[in-house]
């Protein structure tokens, strides 16, 4: 979807985004970014959860149960309502390969919010309705397959991209600290009826139906993720810290995190070397559901040889290259020759790759790209990786 280049953006944000300039995403403060690669399905009907949890590889029952009265209905994103926050999950083939993946979210209570006009309560209680932001690049795919599956289940699926779309708020402050209780205080949701609470209506700009900023269920270090109705800038969007969507990406590449089916091969991408368990992604005691049983059968055997990790481009003075490294490209030893992974994704000077981890971390800064010796390549441990990951750590 992403030229591997930066696209051209103004000159306010240019000036954080030198690719010469190391902490550029870090020292940029709060940034936000609509994701037009991103679209959004519509999962109505009494059965929705029940489908979707016989689909996806993580548990949503969360999402059927009712709002405890002890849990106040004030929407912020670090108080979340019941059920209310998403759900990082993946649907697989028959054989446990990646095919798509999938935000799920549970839109606001009845009490909770305004209807998508603003004009009153939303849908009935009897109503049961699921959003998923999906890539946009299949979402088509993904709904005609996910009806090849629906049988006779209760739920209506609907491409709901013109209504709705999706926003990352990521860097600087964000990431610093998502464990703190005042962490994004301003982040508030705004209720329905009683529950609207003044302040919180005023530091989130408003936000007639309900949708509210969560933390991202994949890492606390990628910030807030939220879907959004179109046509009007969400809550916290300052108009000098909305920026283009390849700087989230670049914020992705150097977390080691990928996301949709351009960067995670579809039909072939074994989800644990794409460290889908690691990314909160995959529930291993909800029960079936599509391809779980290689899943669970590679997780139980415990040993991962190869996983996606981030990747820096530099040349032979340890500079960080300036010229395309192309999604495809093949590492190797130089010194043997000896294929060691695949560059998945690649933006500048940073990417992502599926490596051999032992070659990987063993030789880093003497690997290369395969027909361009000048171009090395750096293998880089992520922070949040757990040490059981690395074989001989």
């Amino acid at each position: 979807m992403f030229r591997n280049k930066l696209s051209s953006f103004s000159n306010h944000t240019r000036k954080f985004f030198s690719t010469h300039q190391k902490t550029r995403l870090q020292n940029a403060g709060p940034l936000s970014a609509h994701l037009k690669s991103r679209s959004v399905i519509r999962f109505a009907g009494p059965e929705s959860v029940k489908f979707l949890q016989g689909m996806l590889t993580n548990d949503l029952r969360r999402f059927s149960k009712p709002v405890d009265e002890k849990v106040t209905t004030l929407a912020t994103s670090n108080l979340p309502t019941v059920g209310s926050t998403p759900v990082y999950a993946a649907l697989l083939t028959p054989q446990g390969r990646f095919l798509y993946d999938f935000f799920v979210y549970r839109p606001p209570r009845p009490d909770e919010k305004l209807d998508r006009t603003g004009s009153g309560p939303g849908p009935r209680p009897d109503e049961l309705e699921v959003f998923a932001d999906v890539d946009g690049s299949v979402v088509d795919e993904v709904i005609e397959t996910l009806k090849r599956y629906r049988l006779r289940s209760k739920v209506d699926i609907e491409h709901v991209g013109g209504d709705f779309c999706c926003w990352q708020r990521f860097g600087g402050d964000l990431s610093d600290d998502q464990s703190s209780s005042t962490a994004e205080p301003d982040s508030a949701g705004i209720g329905w009826g009683g529950n609207v609470d003044g302040s919180a209506m005023s530091s989130s700009q408003g936000s007639e139906a309900g949708w509210q900023w969560f933390k991202d269920p994949r890492l606390d270090c990628l910030g807030f993720r939220g879907i959004f109705p179109s046509g009007t800038p969400p809550p916290l969007v300052e108009a000098d810290k909305e920026t283009v969507e390849e700087n989230y990406l670049l914020w992705r590449l150097e977390q080691g995190v990928a996301e949709g089916s351009n960067e995670i091969p579809k039909g072939e991408a074994i989800p644990l070397e794409y460290n889908l368990a690691g990314l909160n992604a995959i529930s291993f005691d909800k029960g079936c559901y599509v391809g779980q049983e290689l899943v669970a059968r590679t997780h139980h055997r415990g040993v991962i040889r190869k996983r996606l990790l981030p990747l820096k481009f530099v040349n032979n003075n340890g500079k960080e290259v300036e010229q395309e490294v192309a999604a495809g490209a093949t590492v190797i030893d130089p010194s043997s020759g000896k294929k060691i992974g695949t560059v998945t994704t690649a933006l500048g000077s940073r990417g992502l790759g599926l490596l051999r981890l032992e070659e990987a971390f063993k030789k880093s800064g003497e690997l290369v790209i395969q027909g361009t010796e000048d171009v090395k390549v750096e293998s880089i441990r992520p922070i949040w990786w757990p040490s059981e990951w690395l074989l001989n750590e």
